[in-house]
């Protein structure tokens, strides 16, 4: 066999301080409902990755594909503050297409572009330890959440030159099947990972000034005063909302970025930067 990872006799303990730091990058929406039609963008991420010393882990989700899907099979699923509610019939629909038809076309694009991936779903090896979430005040049925994990098997794949390229369906404790947001769970992981940074693709080029120029980089104060004063608007509000969360909940920058430039992806140098806020000091 070639290109194998030779087993160790006991359990690898990899000392997260000794190796790089990765990105986690997060795609979904339009890029993988029109994957063919971007093969640039995905070749950018493949050349970030073999750029970037620690690599990248690339997270995806699939939301539109499970709604084909369920609309194929006549599976409603109610929505409720903007969660799907995820029925006991539902789950193995959404795992079927998460887990199954969504990853396994992503996982054969990287590789015929020339990458080396290996597709994993939340709970292999360990990487995130899962339950049904907690957080809502009604019954959101199969919907999880990441408590923690361990980063040791994506650290020996990153550390062999391969792409971890993560859905986002978890286990329980019980081993049953958690449909788990996307964006939740890049944010673990890179939480888990110790990750370098957290990169959220979507359709725009990241944060824009009042002049429409590019804003590099933006913390907490920032934003509150450029959705005061109106700069940032409408659709933009959400993102950078939930960027900023995402970076407090990973402890590292989040980038908004854009992924219709694909030789600024190669590059690491696209989007807006949005820091993480500075933790508070405990007084005595």
């Amino acid at each position: 066999m070639t290109n194998s990872i030779p087993l160790p006799s006991k359990p690898l303990e990899m000392d997260a301080r000794l190796t790089p730091a990765p990105l986690v990058v997060k795609v979904g929406g339009a890029l993988l409902e029109d994957a063919r039609m971007h093969l640039d963008a995905f070749a950018g991420l493949i050349a970030l990755h073999r750029a970037h010393a620690g690599g990248i882990i690339l997270v995806h989700g699939g939301g539109a594909q499970v709604d084909r899907q369920l609309q194929r099979v006549g599976i409603e699923t109610p929505r409720v503050e903007g969660i799907r509610v995820t029925t006991r019939e539902a789950i193995d629909q959404v795992v079927g297409v998460l887990a199954g038809s969504a990853h396994v076309r992503l996982l054969g694009l990287l590789s015929s572009l020339g990458a080396r991936p290996v597709g994993l779903s939340l709970s292999d090896g360990g990487l995130c330890r899962c339950r049904h979430s907690t957080k809502f005040a009604f019954d959101a049925g199969e919907v999880g959440e990441i408590i923690d994990g361990d980063g040791t098997l994506v650290r020996t794949l990153l550390s062999s030159g391969f792409m971890p390229v993560v859905n986002s369906i978890g286990l329980s404790s019980q081993g049953d099947p958690l449909n788990i947001n996307a964006d939740e769970a890049a944010c673990a992981i890179a939480r888990i990972i110790g990750a370098d940074g957290l990169v959220l693709l979507t359709d725009v080029a990241g944060v824009l000034d009042a002049d429409k120029n590019l804003i590099g980089e933006i913390d907490a104060s920032q934003i509150d005063a450029l959705i005061a004063d109106g700069t940032i608007s409408g659709g933009m509000i959400p993102k950078v909302r939930n960027a900023l969360a995402a970076a407090h909940e990973a402890g590292c920058p989040a980038v908004i970025a854009s992924w219709r430039d694909p030789s600024a992806i190669a590059k690491g140098v696209t989007g807006t930067r949005v820091l993480a806020p500075r933790p508070q000091p405990v007084l005595a």
